[in-house]
């Protein structure tokens, strides 16, 4: 898929190399700044914030506004909206490098939608696009370790444990333990099993 140029928004360029992806319950596409009020809305909790690295509290419009404005400008990260069937925005899922030898994973949804498997869904369609359309071989990712529910979406999708580091939790202003995990192409193929992610455009 390429690039193509236009004299459009960055909204519009994202969009145009951003490929959709639909699983069983959701569709994942490109984010969107008709987003900002969704997202604002959403993230504006402390238990979704307290569970990030970068994610202030309180979030505000135009915090949100930036997140946009930075995903659309970087080249070196995939970062999907992730919606129900009916267009409804419930979360964030994507990877980027941060200085890492490989991408790392993220993952944020509205605390209504957790214990749903969402979660496991969407994060399974991002590690499919990641080794199946642009060839990774390995992904990280990283959950508090006082946050169960997302080590067991991590370790549901094949991610293994690799220890423990101490990172900057911006919502907390202080440093936080973090299990750090890691997938390699060999062991997603060979358990891979969930299921075909349909990529529509």
């Amino acid at each position: 898929m390429t690039l193509l140029e236009s004299t459009s928004s960055p909204d519009c360029l994202r969009e145009s190399c951003t490929p959709v992806l639909e699983t069983e319950r959701l569709v994942l596409r490109a984010p969107r700044y008709e987003d900002v009020k969704a997202i604002a809305a959403i993230v504006n909790d402390r238990r979704i914030a307290e569970n990030t690295l970068r994610i202030p509290h309180p979030y505000s419009m135009k915090d949100a506004e930036e997140f946009l404005t930075v995903v659309n400008s970087r080249e070196s990260e995939a970062t999907f909206a992730v919606t129900l069937a009916d267009g409804t925005l419930i979360g964030m899922c994507g990877f980027d490098f941060r200085g890492e030898p490989a991408p790392e994973l993220g993952l944020w949804l509205g605390v209504e939608h957790w214990n749903c498997g969402y979660g496991t869904e969407a994060v399974r369609a991002v590690i499919d696009y990641a080794f199946n359309d642009l060839g990774y071989d390995t992904l990280t990712a990283g959950a508090r370790v006082n946050n169960p529910a997302s080590r067991r979406v991590l370790e549901k999708c094949g991610f293994q444990w690799t220890g423990v580091g101490l990172y900057r939790i911006r919502a907390i202003a202080s440093s936080a333990p973090v299990d750090r995990f890691r997938l390699d192409r060999g062991l997603w193929a060979s358990l891979k099993a969930w299921g075909a992610v349909r990529r529509v455009a």
